[in-house]
């Protein structure tokens, strides 16, 4: 059962994901119960490979307020668990197209915390505004069919 801790609200705004991917994260102990908090931000996160190894930048997770000397710094880049293939597939396909790797959701899985990563192109504004047309007309007909 998958328990939803955060969301990235722009990811699917900016970006087209083409597929998505499961990652373990390594976090220390304050971490875990500053997420069991609810103290953590995944809004402008993005994936990064180097050394052939996955790293998530940008994701901030609030000091726990017990933690004192064992607190870590909020925003150090934190290391995604990945098979070695899927890292050397991933790192392929950002050098030969032009896609990012963007954080979709962090979630419990079991008793550890996940991460979904997805394969993300760029959205012109014009995409955007057409993705919000969209949703709007979908709106409607649904207000329509609510009040009949």
């Amino acid at each position: 059962m998958e328990k939803i801790i955060a969301k990235n609200p722009t990811a699917k705004h900016n970006y087209t994901i083409e597929s998505t991917f499961e990652a373990g994260i390594v976090l220390s102990g304050t971490e875990i119960k500053s997420i069991r908090n609810g103290k953590v931000n995944i809004k402008d996160t993005y994936v990064m490979i180097k050394n052939g190894e996955a790293f998530v930048l940008g994701m901030h997770i609030s000091p726990y307020e017990q933690g004192n000397i064992f607190n870590k710094d909020p925003l150090r880049d934190r290391k995604l668990l990945l098979h070695k293939r899927e890292i050397m597939r991933l790192y392929g396909m950002i050098k030969s197209k032009a896609v990012s790797l963007i954080p979709i959701t962090l979630y419990w899985k079991d008793r550890k915390v996940k991460m979904e990563v997805g394969i993300g192109k760029g959205k012109k504004l014009y995409d955007k505004r057409e993705d919000m047309a969209k949703k709007d007309a979908m709106r409607k007909i649904e207000r329509a069919l609510k009040n009949l």
